[in-house]
């Protein structure tokens, strides 16, 4: 526990360390779909920072094999979007929907600080993405753009090779894949996914087939 204060206390003060510049969070992902762990994870990390904001970022096509089925971004846009309605402290960041094409975290992230001086930017990842952290494309030069933050819970491990701030979360073992499963099998997805965005699901069919 003093080892994740110690590390919060030293992210608040690199955050008070430039008071001019706006302290956003970026939440990336496939988002196929957004649940509620995701949104727990987002609100818990942005709050214990003190950032102003949360943009979460959907990718276009994402790179990962395990998500080559992923619906199409305009679906998985709209579902971010029903899953955040009402949450003033979240929003959504277009770049990557826009730009199309495979979305490489670094890119996205060296044209987003060219554009936006006035932020710093916190990406926001959960525990488990840590370990994956050296297969991400320009992953060096990503750290000196970005300060990460993972939101860890229970017996997960902290520690990273790459400059990190901890968060503990609540631990909401929810996944994408189990909500797409559940839906395709005519299964209750209450609770696990907003109801927004539960309806928007039924009302477009989405994740009926064997293959998303």
């Amino acid at each position: 526990m003093n080892g994740v204060y110690t590390k919060l206390t030293q992210g608040q003060s690199q955050l008070q360390s430039n008071p001019v510049k706006k302290r956003i969070g970026i939440f990336g992902g496939t988002f196929n779909p957004p649940h509620v762990g995701q949104l727990v994870l987002a609100e818990s990390v942005g709050k214990q920072l003190g950032l102003e904001k949360v943009l979460w970022m959907p990718n276009a096509q994402p790179i990962d094999g395990t998500h080559a089925s992923a619906i199409e971004p305009a679906y998985r846009l709209q579902l971010v979007k029903s899953a955040i309605a009402g949450n003033p402290f979240f929003d959504i960041e277009l770049i990557e929907v826009r730009n199309g094409g495979k979305s490489y975290t670094y890119q996205t992230m060296r044209e987003l600080v060219e554009t936006h001086p006035e932020n710093d930017y916190y990406f926001i990842i959960g525990g488990e993405k840590v370990e994956k952290l050296p297969t991400w494309d320009h992953i060096e030069e990503l750290t000196r753009l970005v300060t990460f933050v993972a939101g860890v819970h229970g017996t997960q491990e902290k520690h990273s090779d790459y400059p990190m701030l901890w968060c503990d979360v609540p631990d909401i073992r929810i996944t994408s894949s189990d909500i797409r499963t559940k839906i395709r099998l005519n299964q209750s997805v209450n609770y696990l996914v907003p109801d927004r965005e539960a309806g928007f699901i039924a009302e477009y069919n989405l994740y009926r087939g064997l293959y998303d």
